[in-house]
């Protein structure tokens, strides 16, 4: 299967099992809260997600970044030789790369360049399902595309997985290009303002309806598809790769005290995700800011989940659900894969996880811990309930039913033609009961 073809001149067919080698950066005197081999390996799976075929790996240290190809010649020699001696007809670099950087890289190594962040937007192109998420990407795409010009035009239009970053160089009609890159990506905002208005609707009705909405949320392959599955019943692809999940998904579960909750599995996040990405996703991640409760699931099996889980918060704050923020949902922590621990690391983390009344160690894949995950929500979605004391008429029915599948109805009497409850909610289902009143027509 072709990844992406080049429509210029001199291109290169890059096709799934293209050889590649893949190298990390390790800057001196810069803190990373990352193990080089760490960093390195996590590259690999990003360009395993599809299907290129890593036949070397390799970290550089930099003492100085040059600003024209961001390694040094001899570096660069030794890439060139590891190149002709693997066959591999492509280099990932672990970085952000300039348009200088990467056209340098590649006419002085002998192999097309992609660097992290267009490696990232290769695969959200090829994972992406629906038509939002695809306008998603393509937007992500034609921004990070815009300062580049690596391309002629035309494979934008095409419609296919990925977004052509692994293509031939091409520098015909920039202007020309320039000006339909801006064409379409002002289309593309017009379409998913649209999209925003709908999902803004979408969310008002939700919040009228009787269910609470749970957000799954973190770093990608942290087992989220797994856990969604596992507590739905669902089929959303869960697999040991990178960004198996794009689209987000919504289903039923139910929870100790409540009729009916809807969980939401979201696409994972990653170290250094591209600013085009965060941008042109902002319609769907803000989906996690309108849940009624966060549940972020963390990989305590591997080694930089400490790292993993600042990545996570990162992101969350710069969609405005900053774990502090006393008016953002709460969270909970699923401490995912404690299956994978034996000895005094899973005794270590079991006795950190009981001192903690925000964290439940689990196994999505076994099902151990789901049950005092569940009962974890629940009390979550419940804290800070108040009592209210609220008169309906015989004819509410609805509302005297969404009462008791959202609250806690501590008595219910019927005096004077109507009926009188004694109700405990949360302050977000008091606020949608009040919305339902407020809805009636006068």
């Amino acid at each position: 299967m072709t990844i992406s073809i080049a429509d210029s001149p001199g291109a290169l067919d890059v096709t799934r099992g293209e050889r590649a080698l893949v190298i990390g950066v390790e800057r001196s005197g810069q803190p990373d809260s990352r193990s080089v081999d760490a960093r390195l390996e996590e590259a690999v799976g990003l360009a395993e997600a599809i299907g290129i075929a890593v036949v070397s790996k390799r970290s550089f240290k930099l003492r100085t970044v040059r600003s024209a190809t961001l390694l040094g010649k001899g570096q660069i020699e030794q890439i060139a030789e590891l190149a002709k001696e693997n066959d591999a007809g492509l280099l990932v670099v672990d970085a952000a790369l300039t348009h200088v950087q990467q056209k340098s890289l590649e006419e002085q190594a002998g192999t097309k360049v992609i660097d992290r962040t267009g490696l990232i937007l290769e695969i959200f192109g090829e994972r992406a399902a629906t038509s939002e998420g695809r306008l998603q990407v393509e937007l992500a795409h034609l921004d990070y595309q815009a300062g580049r010009l690596v391309r002629s035009w035309t494979h934008l239009e095409r419609q296919r997985g990925g977004f052509g970053f692994l293509g031939g160089p091409g520098e015909t009609q920039i202007e020309a290009d320039r000006r339909l890159i801006r064409d379409r990506m002002a289309r593309i905002r017009r379409e998913l303002e649209q999209v925003k208005r709908t999902r803004t609707l979408h969310r008002d009705r939700r919040q009228r309806a009787p269910w609470p909405v749970i957000a799954l949320v973190g770093y990608t392959n942290a087992g989220k598809s797994t856990l969604f599955n596992r507590m739905t019943g669902g089929d959303v692809l869960a697999e040991d790769m990178l960004f198996a999940t794009l689209d987000p998904t919504m289903r039923d579960i139910k929870l100790p005290g409540f009729d009916k909750a809807i969980l939401s599995d979201t696409v994972g996040f990653v170290a250094d995700l591209p600013t085009q990405l965060v941008a042109a996703f902002r319609a769907t991640l803000e989906e996690v800011a309108s849940a009624d409760l966060l549940v972020h699931v963390r990989d305590m099996a591997h080694p930089d989940r400490d790292a993993q889980r600042s990545d996570v918060e990162e992101v969350l704050a710069q969609l405005g659900v900053a774990r502090d923020d006393p008016d953002c949902p709460p969270q909970i922590e699923a401490w995912n894969k404690v299956d994978l621990l034996s000895g005094d690391d899973k005794a270590a983390l079991l006795a950190e996880a009981a001192r903690r009344e925000d964290v439940v160690p689990i196994s999505a894949l076994s099902g151990e811990g789901l049950d005092e995950l569940a009962e974890r929500m629940a009390a979550k979605l419940k804290t800070g309930s108040a009592l209210h004391s609220i008169s309906l008429a015989f004819a509410d029915g609805s509302k005297i039913a969404w009462l008791h599948s959202r609250g806690e109805v501590l008595d219910q009497q019927t005096r004077d033609g109507e009926i009188h409850l004694q109700v405990r909610l949360s302050p977000d289902n008091w606020a949608r009961f009040q919305a339902l009143q407020s809805a009636e027509p006068a």
